[in-house]
């Protein structure tokens, strides 16, 4: 096989590509005459997309971390925790909006309550386990110095726990924002409409909104990463950085003293 053969099937991939771009940056016409693509559509369909997963992060942060600073708190959450993980894991988001749809029905309020629940769990998650990971001596010490039960989540458990819970948070929004795109199915047009309509948008338009949808899952996770870093009180990340670069500890062995041949 020579090489001009070997380059041939490579071409269509990069002709999609470039077309895929050239949608993104010019609007174009579809095959019924409608424009579709460029800058001027793409934003509408991004901010619809922005408002959305918005929405939903907020409805969920407020639902779930107060529920999971109680359950953390009181030590008896566990069994919830887990139970909304393996939910949250289990249950299809297709399936869920389909559920609100033929209950509900369409649109932005009824897919905003469907993706609730598909937040939840990671933010319910991962505030108990850092409530539940603050020391007890900690808190009987708070205890000691008079502190309510409220005082003491408040300004003890919780400023300890940020950290893992914008961990939740980050794992929840990427989610959201990569599910966001199934919204056009019940009426809400993200950038999952050039995905989903191909016979309106073509190979060329679902490529390109796959791009600008991953480009905002990266940038939502690198700002979220941020936050967490942020969030960590600056005396554990001085102690996990310590930790890192203390050397391995050394194994003392012992030895029998050699005997004595006298």
């Amino acid at each position: 096989m020579t090489l001009a053969t070997e380059l041939v099937p490579h071409l269509p991939v990069a002709s999609l590509i470039g077309d895929a771009l050239e949608f993104l940056v010019k609007e174009q016409r579809s095959i019924d005459g409608t424009p579709i693509g460029g800058p001027s559509q793409l934003w509408g369909l991004t901010r619809t997309h922005l408002e959305l997963s918005g929405a939903v992060l907020l409805l969920a942060s407020f639902l779930a971390i107060p529920l999971g600073l109680a359950l953390g708190h009181t030590r008896k959450g566990e069994l919830v925790a887990i139970a909304a993980s393996n939910v949250g894991r289990a249950v299809p988001s297709l399936a869920l909006i389909a559920l609100f749809v033929a209950f509900l029905g369409t649109g932005f309020l009824n897919v905003t309550l469907a993706l609730v629940l598909l937040a939840i769990p990671p933010i319910l998650t991962s505030t108990y386990v850092g409530v539940a990971a603050v020391d007890p001596e900690v808190v009987d010490a708070a205890r000691g110095q008079g502190l309510t039960e409220t005082q003491i989540v408040r300004q003890v458990e919780l400023p300890l726990a940020l950290s893992s819970i914008f961990g939740g948070l980050r794992t929840s929004a990427v989610n959201v924002v990569a599910t966001a795109t199934i919204a056009p199915l019940a009426g809400v047009l993200t950038l999952g409409d050039p995905i989903i309509a191909t016979s309106v948008y073509g190979d060329a338009g679902r490529l390109g909104a796959s791009i600008l949808v991953a480009l905002l899952a990266v940038l939502t996770e690198v700002g979220f990463a941020a936050a967490q870093r942020a969030a960590t009180p600056a005396g554990l990340r001085t102690s996990r950085r310590s930790w890192r670069r203390s050397p391995a500890p050394t194994i003392l062995t012992t030895t029998n003293p050699p005997r004595s041949t006298s």
